[in-house]
């Protein structure tokens, strides 16, 4: 098969009959392209890796995303509702008030699975809290097929792409929208194409035997105490009456505002998070900011992109 003699390419402790049919076949996908820098989208080895031998419990979280689609706010969000009995969200002695959402839930593969394949995650107390970029399909199958949450956000393609591209200038020098744009379109994406992410958790979150929240950006920044109940009662923590009564929903949600986080010293000055200054990952983290940056022409095409992508799945953008 071709595919197995194209996975010969890949490190050598991987073996076929450890990676699922699905991750395959997204990988060989991916095998001969390539972004702007010249650089392969995925990177296969993690990937690989995490597909293989990522540990779970039921209690685990996952948080999942495409990059720039609200990942820090719904890591802040889901960390504060998840450990609000242990700290109250005014208190002075908050860990959100002293270290960056991404430090607080890191990520498998860009973080924790990045020197180590056992990084000793059997450790950590539970509920653990997890976040990947990687589409679902990618995840170990004792996760897909476990009890533990998945929360995925998902935002408008085209305010992601002006954030991460805004993002990556700060990173790459020579990187314009028309880069981006052509990547995105051709599907050659850092962590595989729009439509295999952003699809791979839609799917799953309408088969009641994989517990998959599928929440949209938009939602939560026009109405976030309807969406921060919504989260709670997913993640199996709800709000009660009485704190619904004493504030509870409004002071978490101030606590993981833009505003708030983005003028905090720690996400102004800190130790960088993943290699990247902490001060990069808030920008405005509004709604409709592609129409200051995109030409009708460039909107019109990823609109077409996406129309063609989802056509059939049920999920549309408005």
């Amino acid at each position: 098969m071709e595919a197995s003699r194209n996975l010969q390419t890949t490190p050598k402790y991987i073996n076929d009959d450890d990676v699922s049919q699905e991750c395959q076949n997204l990988i060989f996908s991916l095998l001969s392209e390539k972004d702007f820098t010249g650089k392969k989208p995925l990177q296969l080895p993690r990937i690989l890796v995490l597909s293989q031998h990522t540990p779970t419990r039921d209690s685990d979280i996952i948080l999942a995303s495409l990059p720039k689609s609200g990942t820090t706010w719904l890591k802040a969000l889901a960390f504060a509702v998840v450990h609000r009995n242990k700290y109250a969200p005014n208190l002075e002695s908050h860990p959100l008030l002293s270290d960056n959402p991404h430090n607080l839930v890191r990520f498998l593969e860009l973080d924790l699975y990045v020197k180590n394949q056992c990084p000793g995650l059997e450790e950590l107390p539970s509920p653990r809290i997890f976040a990947t970029h990687m589409p679902f399909q990618t995840l170990h199958e004792s996760l897909r097929d476990s009890p533990c949450k998945v929360v995925y956000v998902c935002r408008d393609i085209k305010d992601v792409l002006v954030s991460r591209w805004h993002f990556r200038s700060k990173l790459v020098s020579n990187y314009s929208l028309e880069d981006i744009i052509d990547e995105y379109i051709k599907g050659v994406c850092f962590f595989g194409p729009f439509q295999e992410q952003v699809l791979s958790y839609w799917k799953e979150s309408l088969v009641n035997s994989n517990p998959v929240l599928f929440m949209r950006y938009e939602e939560m920044i026009e109405n976030p105490d309807a969406q921060v109940i919504r989260l709670a009662d997913f993640l199996g923590c709800s709000f009660s009456e009485e704190e619904k009564q004493s504030g509870m929903v409004e002071k978490i949600l101030e606590l993981c505002s833009f505003g708030n986080l983005s003028n905090l010293e720690t996400n102004k000055t800190g130790t960088s998070v993943c290699g990247v200054a902490p001060h990069a990952f808030f920008r405005k983290g509004g709604v409709g900011d592609w129409k200051n940056h995109l030409t009708d022409d460039m909107a019109r095409k990823l609109d077409e992109m996406v129309k063609k992508k989802l056509e059939g799945s049920g999920l549309k953008f408005e």
